[in-house]
């Protein structure tokens, strides 16, 4: 491997995919030669750290799943404009001009919260009731990561 060798969590291996995955997208610009090497050893590398913290067999591949099954729909969901895509605890949340291309996050798997007038994705693992908090209230007790911001990528 020659993008993920230093890391040592799986946090540090899927904060330094987004930020690959940023410089090398073909969408920004990027080589997608580089793109395919980013995201081959980007399995390998879940994969090793997760066999390593004594997960169980199972335990491991479930959260290889997860972490693919996110940056699937990132991947799907990257490339339209006008959109801010950030994740907020284990959920995706996209804001922004979305009403033009509703049909291109529904293909994504991304569902719309009327209350929060934004679309979200989550794993059936993180299925939770409805919440009448905002999504600043969502952030602000989960965390939030900007993936992208309008139609300017965040290097």
């Amino acid at each position: 491997m020659k993008f993920f060798n230093d890391c040592k969590t799986v946090e540090e291996v899927k904060k330094l995919y987004r930020q690959l995955s940023k410089e090398h997208h073909p969408d920004s610009g990027g080589d997608i030669k580089i793109m395919q090497e980013v995201n081959t050893e980007y399995a390998f590398a879940c994969a090793k750290i997760l066999k390593g913290e004594n997960l169980s067999p199972e335990d491991a591949d479930k959260e290889l799943k997860l972490s693919e099954e996110y940056r699937h729909v990132i991947e799907q969901i990257s490339h339209i404009e006008n959109i801010n895509i950030e994740i907020v605890g284990n959920w995706i949340w996209v804001t922004g001009s979305t009403k033009q291309v509703k049909e291109q996050l529904k293909d994504a798997g991304m569902r719309f919260a009327p209350k929060k007038l934004a679309w979200y994705y989550r794993s059936e693992a993180f299925k939770t009731k409805s919440s009448n908090a905002t999504l600043d209230e969502i952030r602000e007790k989960y965390g939030s990561e900007r993936i992208r911001s309008g139609t300017i990528r965040i290097k």
